[in-house]
């Protein structure tokens, strides 16, 4: 059988997806965090921080400057704001919980720009428990302005993290001591790369008419569907340059644990192969809005950079069956509910 490129590019991610992994580590420590910081609540803070995993909170995602139900890092003693920050830590990467953590301190920046320190606050972000950490499925919700992580816990060896969303205002701080800070710089460039490396006929498919989008398009919404297939078919593209849109996917899932990202990035390379299409709208560099999308059959990754005159991002990965581990659970319910039948 002749090694096509698409099935070298097929037999690549089948052998990460054949690569034994558990997620073990990452689920432990995350148990482990979120007992400790638990531990560390007085009676009254553990009643605001905890609600049960079928609360319909737990459902709801927001990614504006908003109040939520759960205990901000304002509300905490530097020992239990440490903690909480160790609880995020444990479900991203090195990488992800930089940019997580840079995020957060982007409202210092907002607060000079627009000179509120109420509404730009880096200690509103708020942590909520759903369940028990010592008693499985249980699940955790770090969340405030451009950051919304959603973690469900079903045993030692499954976890879901969707919805996922990463923004950053300004996308480029173009003033002041942290001039030049980009935070989801990689995820701009690379789809810029990417889309700029196309030949002129791949581009007029990938490059979609009209403005781009004032906002991604799945927005909060709790459970989303597939968005109309558009753009640039996966399966059409040569071996060099799926690596690229590979690389590009891979940033979106590598803001999260390896035993979480990466049978995440086999999944979407190898189930998603023959529906695999990435689409582009606006301009094809940073000087006007732009946008791009990467969807599979299974889930979507949107990336916006449009408001403030291109120099604010939203970015999220989502899971059309799976978010906040909605699949799993109805099966688990079902499964438990049998047995008391």
């Amino acid at each position: 059988m002749r090694l096509t490129p698409r099935r070298l590019f097929a037999a690549a991610a089948i052998l990460i997806a054949a690569a034994p992994f558990s997620s073990f580590a990452s689920t432990a420590e995350m148990t482990t965090a979120a007992t400790r910081f638990l531990k560390a609540l007085e009676p009254a803070q553990r009643t605001q921080a905890v609600l049960s995993l079928t609360a319909p909170e737990r459902e709801k995602w927001f990614f504006v400057p908003i109040k939520r139900d759960g205990l901000p890092l304002k509300e905490m003693s530097a020992v239990q704001r440490e903690l909480a920050l160790a609880l995020l830590r444990s479900g991203l990467s090195q990488r992800g919980a930089a940019r997580a953590e840079t995020i957060m301190t982007l409202e210092n920046v907002l607060r000079e720009i627009e000179k509120d320190p109420v509404k730009r606050d880096p200690a509103l972000y708020y942590v909520t428990l759903f369940g028990d950490p010592a008693k499985a499925p249980w699940g955790w919700r770090f969340e405030g302005h451009h950051l919304s992580l959603n973690f469900t816990i079903f045993d030692a060896e499954h976890v879901s993290v969707t919805p996922s969303f990463f923004g950053t205002n300004p996308a480029e701080v173009r003033d002041g001591p942290r001039k030049g800070t980009r935070v989801l710089a990689e995820e701009e460039d690379l789809g810029l790369a990417f889309v700029n490396s196309l030949d002129a006929a791949q581009r007029a498919v990938a490059v979609l008419p009209g403005k781009a989008p004032n906002e991604i398009l799945t927005s909060n919404k709790a459970r989303v569907d597939p968005l109309a297939p558009a753009g640039l078919a996966a399966s059409t593209l040569t071996a060099p340059q799926r690596a690229q849109l590979r690389a590009l996917l891979q940033l979106y899932f590598t803001r999260y644990q390896a035993e979480i990202a990466d049978p995440a990035l086999a999944a979407a390379t190898v189930a998603n192969l023959d529906s695999l299409h990435f689409a582009w709208v606006g301009a094809l560099d940073r000087s006007a809005g732009h946008y791009y999308r990467i969807q599979g059959e299974t889930f979507v990754v949107e990336f916006d950079n449009t408001q403030n005159s291109a120099n604010h991002i939203h970015s999220v990965w989502r899971n059309f069956s799976g978010d906040f581990g909605h699949d799993v659970l109805a099966e688990h319910y079902a499964r438990d509910h049998a047995k008391k039948s």
